[in-house]
This record gives C-alpha cells, sequence and structure tokens, in this order.
C-alpha cells in the first residue's frame, strides 16, 4: 500500500467517499460493493431506475442510496452529481471522493496510492490508474476495450468514468454536465484544467471492469455513442476532440461517398480507392506494434478502429441533427 512522503504512514481512507453508480447490474454491483474498504467514510450508490434488486442489495451492504427520479432524462453524469450532493450532505468533512462505474470492481490499494498522489500535489484535481477488462479473452469487443484503456502515464486531459478527485476541485467548475450523454468526465477535466487544475494518470491498477460485450451490435452501438461524444464535447470545447470528430466523419463517411461517387463516374475504377482502408489499418497496426503489442492484437485494434471510424460518423451526424432540431440528445445504450 502506498505510504505518504513525509511519514510513511498509510494514507486515512476516513476522508474518502465513494459513489458507485448503475442501473440492473446486479451480480456485477454486488462485486463491486465488496470490493470498496470497509474503512471508507461512506458508500453512496446512485441507483437509475433499476428494477433487478440493485438497491435493496446495496441497502443491505451498508450502502446510502440515492435513486434517481426517472421522470428526469437520466445520463451518468446526472448520476454521478446525485452522489456527490448526497455525500456532502451526510459526511460535509470528507475532502476526496472515489467515483466508480457499478459494473467494475476496485483494486485493492488503489484508494492509499491515489490518495498519497492526490496528497503530494496541491493543484491536482483527478488521479486516474489503470483500468482493465475483467475477461478480455471472453470476445474481441471486450480486448479492444481493454487495449483502450491502456493510456499513457503522467499528466493527462483526463482520464474515465472511474476517477479519484478533490471534492473542491469538482465543486469548484461545479460538478458534471448532467445533460451530456457522453464524455462528461472529459468535459469536466476540460473545466478543471481551465481552472488551472490538473490531471494525472498514474502506473497503479484502479478497477477491473465488466464490459461484458458479445455481439457486433453492442460494439457499434459504442461507437456511435463515442462519436457523438467527440462531436459535443468539441462544440462545447474547441481545444478538444477535433481530431477525432474530425477523423470519424473523413474516414466513417466522406471517404466511403467519395469511393462511391469516383466509382459511377469511372465505371468501377474509383472502387480502388478501397486500398486506403488496408492502407490506414497498416499505419496503425505499426504504431500499435511500437507500444509492444503483439501482432494480433495490433491487427484486431487496427482493423477495429478503421471500421469504427463508420459508426462514430453517425454519432457526430446524430450529435448535429440533435443540435439543428434544438432536440435534447436521449441515451445511446449498448448493454
Amino acid at each position: 500500500m502506498a505510504a505518504t512522503a513525509e511519514t510513511g504512514a498509510r494514507p486515512d481512507l476516513g476522508r474518502c467517499v465513494v459513489v458507485a453508480i448503475g442501473r440492473n447490474e446486479g451480480e456485477r454491483l454486488r462485486k463491486c460493493l465488496e470490493s470498496l474498504p470497509s474503512t471508507v467514510a461512506l458508500v453512496v450508490y446512485v441507483d437509475s431506475g433499476s428494477s433487478d434488486g440493485s438497491v435493496e442489495m446495496s441497502r443491505a451492504r451498508g450502502a446510502e442510496v440515492v435513486e434517481l427520479d426517472m421522470q428526469v432524462p437520466f445520463t451518468a453524469a446526472r448520476a454521478r452529481n446525485a452522489g456527490l450532493k448526497r455525500l456532502r450532505e451526510m459526511r460535509p468533512d470528507v475532502d476526496l471522493v472515489q467515483y466508480v462505474d457499478g459494473d467494475c470492481i476496485l483494486v485493492d490499494g488503489w484508494l492509499e496510492s491515489a490518495i498519497a498522489t492526490i496528497d503530494g500535489d496541491p493543484e491536482l484535481a483527478v488521479v486516474c490508474g489503470r483500468r482493465r477488462e475483467i475477461a478480455p479473452g471472453a470476445s474481441s469487443y471486450n480486448r479492444l476495450i481493454d487495449m483502450e484503456w491502456d493510456t499513457p502515464v503522467g499528466r493527462a486531459e483526463s482520464g474515465g468514468g472511474d476517477a479519484f478527485m478533490r471534492i473542491a476541485a469538482v465543486e469548484d467548475v461545479g460538478g458534471y454536465d448532467a445533460t451530456l450523454i457522453a464524455g462528461e468526465e472529459p468535459e469536466l477535466c476540460a473545466r478543471l484544467r481551465a481552472r488551472g487544475w490538473t490531471i494525472r494518470r498514474i502506473a497503479a491498477e484502479m478497477t477491473f471492469h465488466d464490459a461484458a460485450l458479445h455481439r457486433f451490435g453492442q460494439w457499434w452501438k459504442r461507437m456511435v455513442r463515442g462519436g457523438h461524444g467527440y462531436a459535443e464535447i468539441h462544440a462545447m470545447h474547441a481545444e478538444m476532440w477535433g481530431r477525432q470528430t474530425v477523423s470519424a466523419v473523413a474516414w466513417g463517411l466522406c471517404v466511403p461517398l467519395l469511393i462511391a461517387v469516383a466509382a459511377v463516374y469511372t465505371n468501377g475504377v474509383g472502387f480502388a480507392l478501397l486500398l486506403l482502408y488496408p492502407v490506414q489499418c497498416a499505419r496503425i497496426a505499426r504504431m500499435r506494434r511500437a507500444r509492444g503489442d503483439e501482432i494480433y492484437a495490433a491487427l484486431l485494434y487496427a482493423s477495429f478502429c478503421v471500421l469504427g471510424k463508420t459508426p462514430e460518423g453517425l454519432g457526430v451526424l446524430r450529435f448535429w441533427w440533435n443540435r439543428l432540431r434544438r432536440r435534447r440528445a436521449r441515451l445511446i445504450e449498448y448493454k
């Protein structure tokens, strides 16, 4: 376990509250709650209309439960804000919060490492570690997600749904934007960085996530949601996710349209432009190999990265279509 640099003592978990969010997570939520240290100040579980007994099970395990009004559109951001509000009502003395999704297991010793890290830097607002998939070998989609979680150690633009935060920093920027259906944590981090706070990824195991993605349709919807998130966050913060948004539209929508038009006007010769895709796959695979991936993993990642541009591009279009019609975006669920 981590210890403070000055005294060598273990960090006090009594300064920390855990906020878990979920809906119909069932056994995964039970495992999540069981993984939380009993010495934290409080565990708050925010439920979004579960019908599987999650509320009763959480209360039986000693968690403070917040049940969201489902007459109001649900978002993960709204759930996290509700958890923060309740913890401040019950434990105004604590200064640190660990957010965790209900389908994740917290790694033993993570909170001590996170506290020691955040105590060493007064400008640090968010600390995140390595999030892994519980069963990366269960499907190619799970393996892809596990690779996606493997982000560089050091100063970062954002973390993820599982993150350790300084409560004063979160309150300094007004919490999460409850209207966002995706990308709420990167958007929060953008506002934190604008206020002078920093975000850091450390080389420590944080959580194990249970994506349970076994069907192509699930993966496709997840990518559509990702594209929507890129476009919406870029519209709010011009410095964020511009490259990802442009890439989704270019490779996912514009290039296919260009190939189709070229093929029509060249008696099919334009289909030769399809070679752009394997070239792009090869480029991405080389980058992944340079990071240490095995050949199979690198090719898998590269192939789905290129294929994923189409649903991402559709997600971008979905965002702008709703924006033009002044309609609130609806949650894109893939489980």
